[in-house]
């Protein structure tokens, strides 16, 4: 694997309370050989991320504004190396990391590979719900997948180059679509994870909502664009896909109490029973209860999904000017 050069690629914006823990774990690797430039993007930050970047001995991009699929495109389309390793600003890579995942690369029909997370905010229920959630997710997740995601990416240079990186157009689901397109080129997807880099999960639940709200939305542009993967993927399956949905039908029981409560009763009881596997899941794994605040939690988390959803099936079917098309 020694013939096989990598460049990390890191997009930040306003980081500046994590790129620093971010750089200090990945300098080793530059100093080891194993990276052979460590680029960061600052894609248009107010805060001091630009000048803390430019404290590290690494190479520094000033990138448009335009998200992190723009910056990330900046970024590889630099780098002088077989692979690229994506890893976010607000991730601490842990030891191992890029080394469990380079053994993929040996097959030449593996265009990227990825992992998984560590958790940098353990006091916090709500990152450790967020934390627990994914890992549970990974762990289920086999070797070879339909899905990766950007936070701990390495992907082989050359299939950047064919399939044209990723699609800027989206601002979340980037990672997404770029995994759908690679396998559309052809090329096969592995997961390792034991390849983890800690991430500081969100602790404001209201913040994590609205980070939810604007992934569903993206989600119907990203099924809009691949229509058939609409079904499920790697990560989540029917039961899932089907959570916000059944949230939106909640609401729409809504004006139905003057006449009866049993249809709000009813399907608000039946998108709580769906949270149940995950919950008894998370308790099972970890030993602890208190994840059994999962219930709540997933129960508010599909209502949140479901009408970002909702906003971008709106601006399908009444289309403006302002609406984003991906078509």
């Amino acid at each position: 694997m020694s013939s096989l050069s990598v460049t990390l690629v890191i997009p930040a914006r306003d980081a500046a309370q994590t790129i620093g823990p971010c750089l200090d774990a990945l300098l080793p690797l530059q100093q080891n050989a194993l990276l052979s430039e460590i680029i960061v993007v600052d894609d248009g930050s107010k805060d001091e991320t630009a000048s803390i970047i430019k404290s590290y001995p690494v190479r520094y991009l000033e990138g448009a504004g335009r998200g992190a699929g723009s910056a990330r495109n900046l970024g590889w389309k630099q780098a002088q190396s077989d692979l690229v390793w994506f890893v976010d600003s607000d991730c601490v890579a842990e030891a191992g990391a890029l080394e469990r995942l380079l053994p993929y690369m040996q097959d030449e029909k593996v265009g990227a590979v990825g992992g998984s997370y560590g958790n940098m905010n353990t006091h916090s229920l709500v990152a450790s719900l967020i934390h627990e959630e994914i890992v549970e997710r990974h762990l289920r997740m086999p070797n070879r997948v339909s899905f990766l995601a950007t936070f701990n990416i390495l992907i082989r240079k050359k299939v950047l180059e064919q399939v044209g990186g990723f699609d800027e157009r989206f601002l979340k689901a980037q990672d997404v679509e770029l995994a759908y397109r690679i396998m559309e080129g052809g090329f096969t997807l592995a997961f390792d994870a034991e390849s983890r880099v800690k991430h500081y999960h969100l602790t404001a639940l209201l913040k994590y909502l609205k980070v939810q709200a604007k992934q569903g939305y993206w989600r119907i542009w990203l099924y809009k664009k691949h229509p058939k993967r609409a079904g499920g993927d790697s990560y989540a399956g029917k039961i899932d896909y089907a959570q916000p949905p059944l949230a939106m039908c909640c609401l729409a029981t809504l004006p139905l109490v003057v006449l009866s409560w049993w249809p709000l009763i009813v399907s608000a009881m039946l998108l709580l029973l769906l949270q149940l596997p995950m919950a008894l899941a998370l308790i099972s794994r970890t030993r602890k209860l208190r994840y059994l605040s999962y219930l709540p939690f997933g129960f508010i988390l599909a209502f949140w999904r479901g009408v970002g959803m909702s906003l971008a099936v709106l601006s399908l079917l009444l289309p403006s000017k302002q609406s984003v098309s991906v078509g």
